[in-house]
């Protein structure tokens, strides 16, 4: 058949004309769309991997303090289950674009933040209250604890499991479903692991 052959089809008395450059034409562009998507899924798994370079891995470091109202707060407090812990600013407007989604996990889900900031507390707290943020805030003055988990700009988020064990970390802007989702894994992962536990236990 000729590479400008015409196929012929008769559908509801309506004749419709297909060549075959029209089926290469729809074939070439179902191929760049496909590279274009897998060009840009690399692109944002480098993003990932370099903004989180430094972020630690494994056991969970010591995080712990008082928090706005002076009550001491420690990520241990949470042990058992699966908790958001989340490093953000007042200043940051990607953390402002986030207040709603880690307003509703905090629904479901522990969360522990740390402002990056030296803010007052009663001003901080003033800014939770207006914008209806109801959950534990640790304040880094100094950036230590900052420090400590190895993030290098807010927003940032750590996923950590019952077992203190980090179980995901992300940067920048993230999605409320993809949050939840790498919660409930680590819900799971250390539900698994207390099995296997029990399971080796004489």
């Amino acid at each position: 058949m000729p590479p400008d052959s015409v196929n012929e089809r008769t559908l509801g008395g309506v004749t419709t004309v297909h060549t075959q450059a029209d089926t290469q034409a729809r074939q070439s562009r179902y191929w760049r769309w496909l590279r274009d998507a897998l060009l840009l899924a690399a692109v944002l798994v480098a993003v990932h991997l370099y903004q989180t370079r430094d972020a630690v891995v494994g056991r969970a470091p010591l995080l712990q303090g008082v928090d706005l109202d002076g009550t001491p707060r420690a990520l241990a407090d949470f042990h058992g289950r699966p908790v958001l812990v989340y490093f953000w600013a007042t200043w940051c407007p990607v953390c402002r674009a986030e207040q709603g989604t880690i307003r509703s996990i905090a629904a479901d889900y522990p969360v522990l933040s740390v402002a990056l900031e030296d803010t007052a507390p009663a001003a901080l707290r003033a800014y939770m209250e207006e914008h209806e943020l109801d959950f534990a805030v640790l304040r880094d003055t100094d950036g230590e604890l900052a420090q400590r988990y190895g993030v290098r700009g807010v927003p940032a988020f750590f996923v950590i499991d019952g077992a203190g064990m980090i179980r995901s970390t992300a940067a920048g802007y993230t999605t409320g479903p993809g949050l939840r989702l790498r919660l409930w894994w680590a819900g799971r992962a250390a539900v698994r692991g207390a099995r296997v536990v029990r399971a080796a236990a004489p």
